[in-house]
């Protein structure tokens, strides 16, 4: 067993590498990729190793990025392109969601586009307007578009790895402000299946799901919740689309109650479908209202004002006493 203890950004990074090893089809592309490494260096080190024909520093035309990608998956390639924040990534939406979502059905199954987008994403790193957007919602409307986002260094890699193999579209959501984040990566273990949910922490009382960059903050409500004798489970949904409906059904049916948190808006946000299905599922079991947490309707705030727009410890633990006191 080989087990490292990797930040999620290096995790990400070994994940690349490791599938650039393996396959000479596998591409990596975006703004500064290259010989920069990334603004986040999650590509550092690859440019030199795999050179400018694997590694290719692109113009600041993310529309052209992804069209490009959908031309070289259609040649053979598995390109990995990164958009280098996700406020970013509307210039590239039409190619996303008309050609590289669609192209399997057009052509009857008869052609795959083995991309992936990756996606930094969500707030906390007091950065300006467009470097902090949670767009995940627009793009799991999306039929063709398979949507993830790991919360820990060895979902991080063993996620992506299934991302590159995957022969449909991924749009691989990376939480930004836990790049740094670093835990238990074993590179030789066998991954569970990509799009199944993960329960982090048991409880009876009540369950928090979440995914990305709020599983961290719901396992610190679970503790602290835990500190006044509630028992509240952690699910880590990991996919956004398809969701495991699945694995959340059978938490709920054991504890009660839900609450979904995401730092993307609560309104039309992925929350919604969630507590939608989960009602229709678990209607008997509920002793409460699904509740949502999560950003508010509004553009995301200047950098000062982000801790009170994101969702934290006390709005999460707000919402499970809320749900209890049903």
């Amino acid at each position: 067993m080989t087990v490292k203890k990797l930040p999620i950004a290096k995790a990400i990074n070994e994940s690349l590498r490791t599938a650039m090893e393996n396959d000479p089809k596998v591409l990596v592309m975006g703004e500064d990729v290259g010989k920069l490494g990334g603004v986040f260096r999650v590509t550092d080190g690859l440019f030199k190793d795999f050179g400018e024909d694997r590694v290719i520093d692109t113009p600041l035309a993310e529309s052209g990025i992804v069209g490009t990608a959908i031309g070289l998956a259609l040649r053979g390639y598995r390109p990995v392109v990164e958009i280098q924040f996700d406020g970013f990534v509307f210039p590239a939406y039409d190619q996303i969601v008309t050609q590289l979502a669609k192209m399997h059905a057009r052509a009857l199954g008869k052609i795959k586009l083995p991309v992936v987008v990756r996606i930094p994403y969500g707030g906390g790193i007091g950065a300006v307007e467009h470097h902090s957007e949670s767009p995940e919602a627009l793009f799991a409307h999306v039929a063709g578009l398979k949507i993830v986002s790991p919360s820990n260094s060895s979902d991080a890699y063993w996620m992506m790895q299934q991302a590159i193999l995957s022969d449909d579209p991924v749009i691989f959501f990376e939480p930004k402000r836990r790049y740094w984040d670093k835990s238990d990566v074993d590179t030789e273990a066998i991954p569970g299946q990509l799009h199944k949910a993960r329960t982090v922490r048991e409880g009876s009382d009540l369950t928090l799901a979440a995914y990305g960059p709020m599983v961290k903050v719901c396992q610190e409500a679970a503790a602290a919740a835990a500190e006044e004798g509630k028992s509240v489970e952690v699910v880590d949904l990991r996919s956004v689309s398809p969701i495991d409906f699945d694995s959340v059904q059978a938490s709920v049916e054991k504890t009660g109650r839900l609450v979904v948190v995401h730092e993307a808006p609560v309104f039309f946000g992925s929350g919604a479908e969630i507590a939608a299905r989960i009602t229709e599922r678990c209607f008997y079991h509920l002793e409460a209202p699904v509740l949502r947490v999560g950003g508010y309707h509004s553009p995301y705030p200047p950098a000062r004002l982000e801790e009170e727009y994101l969702p934290g410890l006390d709005r999460v633990l707000d919402a499970v006493d809320r749900s209890l006191a049903y």
